[in-house]
């Protein structure tokens, strides 16, 4: 063999066994060496995706806010028109329902059983829950789902309408609760989070910016609304609305849509105005706030110049009720409000809410613009009567023998009622419930005794016997109605 050729062999052979095959000329093969197992490689917790740079980082805010974050459900009864043959079926939700409602004692009510979802969070570890009025109004059993699935039957505290504010309480202990921020220092572009159940899908989060601050709204409130353009949609409602720190600044309570669904425009409770409710419904089971009796409006650049103003600035007054604590006071129509203790009126959306966080029987003193001179007028803040009843358990209002949430009418239902005093019942159990006293029923009168507020009644009841006869106006029809107290 040449020497070349011997070369090539032994290098075939070298690859051969390095292939793993241990070869021997002119004989069988013989087993490979086992390989050693490579160290298993260390493992690596997935890094988290950088955030963009500009937006702010909302992962840690969802992480430690979501478990005092709440579902609620609701289930009871609402009134709808009866299924009487040759007549079309009335809901609540239909568009003419305001129209046909006039015509209530015409037609046979039925009770619609309903459910319903919404939001809401735990704002102390034994179990205080916010949420809106309108998620849990009518409702008979209230159902709290904290994050980590556990359930509670919620008790409501009180609900106040005109805020939209309700307050709950569930059994627990050592419950997670979010942190209170606030929405006065927030600022129009600051970030925004959302967490709640839109549509029943528990913790979702959605996100955006305060697009405006005191925003009133057509229905009225005196709550002066954050608008942002965080996707809320139903089922949010009630939720808590979150800044960059982590600290709840208001309640998602309504959206301005035409389908029903989210369209950039939603709208929040100030923190500061639920807390308020909070605190009084806890302490004294109802609420009240300050009034002025005023009507005012915006004063743009032509009021302004027209008023000698150096700017738009403050509440107009428009009317005054002469009988009311402004009126008494001296303020007149054509006054401008510019600032109320010192604190600026900026836009007249301001005023009310300052006024109805004030104490019935407070003095303060309004900064006042007055024929092209400022003067401070002094006002005894009165009690905001058309506010409807912020009752504890629907039986307190009387002691429990009656079992009824009510309120007084508020001037337009007395108005197209032509009914001049009376309490309309929000909520019926116990007694009332089964003498057959229903919501939307008008007590006028106990044992022929005429009613006008709630404490006349609550004292009515509270000396009557074991009988009552109370004189209801429902519909277009009265009617005595025997109730045997409990």
């Amino acid at each position: 063999m040449s020497l070349n050729r011997l070369k090539l062999t032994v290098a075939a052979i070298a690859v051969s066994a390095a292939i793993g095959g241990a070869w021997a000329l002119g004989q069988a093969p013989v087993a490979a060496a086992t390989p050693v197992a490579p160290p298993p490689a260390p493992v690596v917790a997935p890094l988290a995706a950088p955030v963009p740079a500009g937006y702010p980082d909302m992962r840690s805010i969802v992480a430690s806010n979501a478990p005092a974050v709440v579902n609620i459900s609701v289930s009871g009864n609402r009134k709808t028109a009866a299924n009487v043959p040759g007549m079309p079926q009335i809901d609540p939700d239909d568009p003419f329902f305001q129209f046909f409602r006039q015509f209530r004692g015409m037609v046979p009510q039925d009770n619609t059983p309903v459910r319903g979802l919404g939001s809401g969070f735990i704002v102390s570890p034994d179990g205080t829950v916010l949420t809106n009025a309108h998620v849990v109004a009518d409702a008979d059993e209230v159902i709290v789902k904290l994050n980590d699935k556990r359930e509670f039957k919620a008790k409501i505290l009180g609900m106040d309408q005109a805020s939209d504010v309700a307050v709950l309480k569930i059994d627990g202990k050592n419950l997670p609760t979010v942190r209170v921020g606030s929405a006065k220092a927030s600022q129009v572009g600051e970030w925004v989070l959302a967490i709640g159940s839109p549509y029943g899908f528990e913790s979702s989060a959605s996100a955006g910016i305060i697009s405006a601050k005191s925003r009133s709204l057509p229905d009225g409130s005196y709550v002066p609304f954050l608008q942002t353009d965080v996707a809320v949609n139903p089922g949010n409602s009630g939720g808590p609305l979150f800044n960059m720190r982590g600290e709840v600044i208001g309640i998602n309570s309504q959206i301005y849509s035409r389908s029903g669904g989210y369209q950039g425009l939603s709208f929040a409770i100030p923190i500061e105005v639920a807390m308020n409710v909070e605190r009084q419904i806890v302490a004294h089971g109802k609420v009240e706030r300050g009034r002025l009796g005023v009507a005012i409006q915006e004063v743009d650049q032509a009021l302004a110049d027209s008023f000698g103003l150096a700017r738009p600035a403050g509440a107009l007054v428009s009317s005054v009720d002469k009988d009311g604590p402004a009126g008494r006071a001296g303020l007149e129509a054509g006054d401008v409000i510019l600032g109320i203790d010192g604190q600026a009126v900026e836009i007249s959306g301001e005023l009310p809410s300052i006024i109805a966080a004030k104490r019935p029987g407070e003095t303060v003193r309004l900064q006042v613009w007055r024929n092209k001179a400022a003067r401070d007028i002094t006002v005894k803040v009165g009690a905001f009567q058309d506010d409807k009843v912020a009752a504890a358990e629907p039986a307190k209002a009387d002691k429990g023998r009656l079992g009824v949430a009510v309120r007084r009418l508020t001037p337009e239902e007395r108005r197209q009622s032509g009914i001049a005093g009376g309490l309309l019942v929000e909520q019926a159990s116990g007694a009332a419930a089964r003498a057959g006293i229903r919501p939307g029923d008008v007590i006028l009168s106990v044992n022929g005794e005429s009613v006008n507020d709630t404490e006349q009644l609550r004292q009515l009841i509270g000396k009557s016997g074991k009988k009552v006869a109370l004189l209801i106006e429902r519909g277009k029809a009265r009617l005595f109605v025997p109730v045997e107290l409990g």
